[in-house]
């Protein structure tokens, strides 16, 4: 093993070992993803299990990362120090929040949303996790093709983990409009124990409280300010048009592709969530304007009326679509949308796109430092 030397991060990393370690990640994550979204739809049906198939799933891609860690760490091959922290902190704070959740499930019995802090707490494991990963290969890859198109596909994942928690609301409506159909997607045994855990009898109110258990406004407020800053920060990233539409259609395309896979094998239907890419193409719109704080300010409020919008429209689109497939009637295409809430939204997405300009002027005002923190940059010909 001649690459298993001890070493600082921020060591030049030759381009063969620097592609595997990171084409390692893209395995990581592709398998923690789709674990992750057949974890939500299971359950919607079944009552937890900690050796479910979605937590084994997800299980063999968090092996990886605990693997690539190490590699990063002990090496100090393909990561500066600031990749590497994150991606420590980011792998600790995953692993630590693992046990946490089983205590809680132990203790307090189902957990009704996945909006809880235990299941927070992995999302933000896996947030620093991904932003080590971005930020190692932005700084190490070389210009080309495959670099644009990996930086993407992480993108995508970050994107994927930042907009996890919705996806309750977007199963728990099309599960709520199917009782209101005289039909459940969940086994008995889960709505008891969601009833007794409520101290409600199985009813309506029951249902509304286990499938929307937050407030409507949550939804909308943040898609706008977490998830589509996530798009701002791809499309400046990147560097190309085109760049935010790209990583919302590959999620919204994985989204529909097992849509089908899921829903048409007994597990519950999920409101696909069709409006991040206009989101996305507005983004990449915004992108045309060159003044980074009048981009800033007309894409949080072009974006954000956008979001809302497509939001509506896609509620009254695929909501008798769905209603066809399922064979009921009165269906919503897409969670509960508060309208007023969308103007804390745009204020929270416009301090956020000011933030991230404001970042990107600083880094651009150092191009010497800049230039410093890419000893990771492999070499053309392997070592020896």
């Amino acid at each position: 093993m001649p690459y298993w030397t001890r070493g600082e991060a921020g060591r030049e990393t030759p381009q063969d070992l620097f592609r595997v370690l990171y084409f390692g990640w893209l395995a990581a994550f592709t398998l923690k993803v789709l674990g992750s979204a057949w974890d939500v739809s299971w359950h919607f049906k079944w009552l937890r299990d900690d050796l479910a198939p979605p937590h084994l799933l997800n299980s063999a891609g968090t092996a990886i990362v605990v693997a690539l860690t190490v590699i990063h760490g002990y090496t100090g091959y393909g990561v500066d120090k600031i990749a590497l922290r994150l991606i420590q902190w980011g792998t600790g704070t995953f692993l630590v929040a693992v046990p946490l959740d089983l205590i809680n499930h132990r203790v307090n019995g189902l957990d009704i949303t996945s909006w809880s802090p235990s299941h927070i707490l992995l999302y933000v494991g896996t947030f620093f996790m991904i932003a080590g990963v971005i930020r190692g290969w932005y700084l190490g890859a070389r210009q080309g093709r495959e670099r644009v198109v990996v930086l993407g596909a992480f993108f995508a994942f970050f994107l994927e983990n930042m907009h996890f928690p919705e996806q309750h609301q977007e199963y728990g409506i099309l599960s709520l409009g199917a009782w209101d159909n005289g039909a459940t997607y969940a086994e008995p045994i889960l709505l008891e124990f969601a009833a007794d855990q409520m101290g409600r009898p199985i009813d309506r109110t029951m249902m509304a409280g286990f499938t929307l258990p937050v407030p409507d406004y949550l939804y909308p407020v943040y898609a706008v300010v977490g998830v589509l800053t996530v798009l701002v920060v791809a499309r400046m990233m990147v560097g190309r048009f085109g760049a935010a539409t790209l990583v919302a259609g590959s999620y919204v395309l994985f989204r529909t592709l097992i849509w089908p896979l899921l829903t048409f094998t007994g597990f519950p239907p999920s409101a696909v969530p069709f409006f991040m890419i206009v989101a996305g193409l507005l983004v990449d719109l915004a992108f045309l304007v060159r003044v980074p704080v009048v981009r800033a300010v007309l894409g949080a409020a072009g974006v954000t009326a956008i979001a809302y919008g497509a939001l509506v429209v896609q509620n009254a689109v695929m909501g008798p679509v769905y209603g066809a497939i399922k064979g009921q009637e009165g269906l919503a295409g897409a969670p509960p949308l508060a309208t007023p809430s969308a103007v804390w939204a745009g204020l929270g997405l416009l301090v956020a796109w000011l933030a991230i300009e404001w970042m990107a002027g600083r880094r651009r005002q150092r191009p010497v430092e800049a230039a410093l923190t890419r000893p990771v940059i492999a070499p053309a010909a392997p070592l020896a």
